[in-house]
């Protein structure tokens, strides 16, 4: 694996988006890159998103985002994506979600961060690439990047470095864990080696208790 880099490190406030024909929504998808920002427990000073309950939150306060998967995506649409055209926090080199695990522990910059869950994209993502089928790809594919804590508050740089502290003994990777949520509703096996991981985010723990629940009186 080679050297994890920024590509990108942007954050913004939500504010009013126009998209289709004309139409206007008030979201937090359109960052703007910068050069340092301080990393709080909630998040990044000066980033922010609209939707409170999909959105946002201590196991939510960083979203990543492949740099790889950019140019598969632009070649498979035959388009050209805007930087930070997820809504992503770090775009970054060398951390697919195949090769990051839930619970891995980064220093980035002076904050140190842990990989909590896979992001569940929504529909925002089609308006501001103007993608109508890009949603339904990431969900296909489980490239939808993945969302981090902050185990310590600090200033973080555009060319900030992003080393690998600690791994958790219980191994899943970001992919399997998004595609076990996201597709395997019956699959009893991996919803349960998925809750064996003790830092999964607190909302996917629910979730998937939930699911296991629903499943198994059926």
């Amino acid at each position: 694996m080679g050297e994890r880099e920024i590509k990108y490190f942007a954050v913004g406030k939500p504010k009013k988006m126009t998209y289709g024909n004309g139409k206007e929504m008030n979201t937090g998808i359109k960052k703007e890159e910068v050069e340092v920002a301080f990393l709080a427990r909630d998040g990044f000073f000066g980033d922010g998103v609209a939707d409170l309950k999909n959105h946002g939150g201590l196991d939510r306060a960083v979203c990543i985002y492949p740099y790889e998967h950019y140019s598969m995506w632009e070649n498979e649409f035959n388009t050209s994506l805007d930087c930070a055209a997820f809504g992503e926090n770090l775009t970054v080199t060398n951390m697919l979600e195949h090769d990051i695990h839930i619970g891995d522990t980064f220093q980035l910059g002076n904050a140190v961060i842990q990989v909590t869950q896979g992001r569940i994209p929504c529909s925002t993502i089609n308006k501001r690439t103007n993608i109508p089928t890009l949603l339904k790809r990431l969900v296909e594919t489980g490239y939808t990047g993945y969302l981090c804590r902050v185990l310590e508050e600090g200033k973080v740089r555009k060319n900030s470095k992003l080393e690998l502290l600690t791994s958790p003994k219980k191994k899943i990777c970001v992919h399997d864990a998004t595609m076990t949520l996201l597709h395997r509703h019956d699959d009893l096996d991996a919803m349960n080696r998925l809750l064996k991981v003790p830092e999964l985010a607190d909302e996917w723990q629910k979730k998937l208790r939930k699911r296991i629940e629903k499943t198994s009186t059926c």
